[in-house]
């Protein structure tokens, strides 16, 4: 049996030790918002929290992830910076990468207290979208920040 908390809440699965995590989420806790992109952790799409750092879920095992806080899209709040640039800048564009991206642009935000957008852009130069809004992310990114400073996080 394995244990995760996932969002806040504890889930006891009976699943092998070795499952990926994005497995689990999906199909077992039915969190659909972490997608599958390449399955070799290259893209970012299926990128969560563990413990407040980016993780692919595609190529982490849930054995690997218990005893640790694990947050999906889904437990990202309405209200975070992040999310609010999104839906303000219309990053997406067929959105099927955006809650790895957006998930993968929070964890950078909040590893540092004063981020700056340059260094938060480098950064996700391994995450792949295959729209190419790349224009529109790294708006989104910059606009995050400033959130942020309004809101006294950065």
């Amino acid at each position: 049996m394995i244990s995760l908390n996932v969002n806040g809440k504890v889930y006891d699965l009976d699943v092998p030790p070795d499952t990926l995590l994005l497995w689990v989420l999906r199909d077992h806790i039915d969190l659909k918002g972490t997608k599958y992109g390449c399955g070799i952790g290259e893209c970012g799409t299926c990128t969560v929290h563990v413990d407040g750092k980016a993780v692919r879920s595609c190529t982490t095992t849930v054995s690997e992830v218990q005893k640790k806080k694990i947050t999906t899209i889904e437990g990202l709040p309405e209200n975070h910076p992040v999310k609010q640039a999104w839906i303000k800048e219309q990053v997406p564009q067929c959105g099927y990468c955006q809650p790895g991206v957006i998930m993968q642009v929070a964890a950078h935000l909040s590893e540092k207290p004063t981020p700056d957008a340059d260094q938060v852009i480098t950064k996700m130069d391994d995450t792949i979208c295959r729209c190419g809004t790349y224009p529109h992310i790294k708006q989104g990114i910059k606009t995050a920040i400033q959130i942020m400073k309004k809101e006294g996080k950065a």
